[in-house]
């Protein structure tokens, strides 16, 4: 059949927009490092928060599950993805608490902890479902909203700019990665048929395009500003 998963050109196009997908996600996984290099240079994490972090943790530990072989079959492009992200977040989380000071390290080291204990159970309690399908779908809703919810975070950022009329809170370079990113994975999905999968990277790329155009309406207000972003994290 012509639109079926298993047409060749389909397959063709899957893979080449998983593959585009995470090429363009490397951009928001190292997008913090300027942040850390100010961490590490003034051995301290000032007013920057490290809850980005562990919410992006928990964001790719929950979708590198989901497109794990055991919940749902040929959606690898979306576990390798989470899995690298996962391991940023994991050394950004780590550096964080090393050079944090005694109370942030403490709340650090919970959220760790708790959101470790919440993988624990959604993988045990996914695992205890024996039907496939029905396991998949029970996966994939936390996956979706989980998901959703990362790529609505911006709005905050998003009223910012249409308030103040300056995109100084908004690098360029952080919001374009997330749209192409999520525009790679909502082809991603559409051509593999999963739902959970091109939802919310639809509602990622929409965003995307809002973020990209205030950019543009507004950069000329914005130029000379020289103070920290305000988004540190890509989640």
């Amino acid at each position: 059949m012509v639109f079926s998963p298993s047409n060749p050109v389909f397959l063709i196009c899957k893979d080449a927009a998983g593959i585009a997908g995470n090429i363009f996600a490397f951009g928001l996984f190292v997008s913090p490092i300027h942040t850390f290099r100010r961490i590490m240079r003034n051995r301290a994490t000032e007013e920057f928060s490290g809850l980005p972090y562990i919410y992006a943790l928990l964001n790719c530990l929950i979708s590198m599950w989901y497109g794990s072989p055991i919940i749902s079959p040929d959606n690898i492009m979306v576990m390798t993805v989470n899995s690298v992200g996962a391991v940023f977040q994991l050394v950004y989380i780590a550096l964080f608490i090393i050079y944090a000071e005694k109370t942030k390290k403490m709340k650090m080291l919970g959220l760790l902890a708790a959101v470790c204990g919440l993988i624990a159970i959604i993988v045990y309690g996914s695992l205890q479902i024996a039907d496939a399908a029905i396991r998949q779908l029970v996966v994939g809703v936390l996956s979706c909203a989980s998901l959703i919810s990362m790529f609505a975070s911006p709005l905050f950022i998003i009223n910012l700019v249409i308030r103040t009329k300056s995109v100084e809170f908004m690098p360029f370079y952080l919001s374009l990665s997330t749209f192409l990113m999520s525009t790679s994975f909502l082809l991603y999905g559409i051509f593999n048929f999963d739902l959970f999968v091109y939802v919310p990277n639809g509602v990622g790329t929409i965003l995307g395009i809002v973020q990209l155009a205030l950019y543009f309406h507004y950069k000329d207000s914005s130029k000379g500003n020289s103070r920290e972003p305000l988004i540190v994290s890509y989640a």
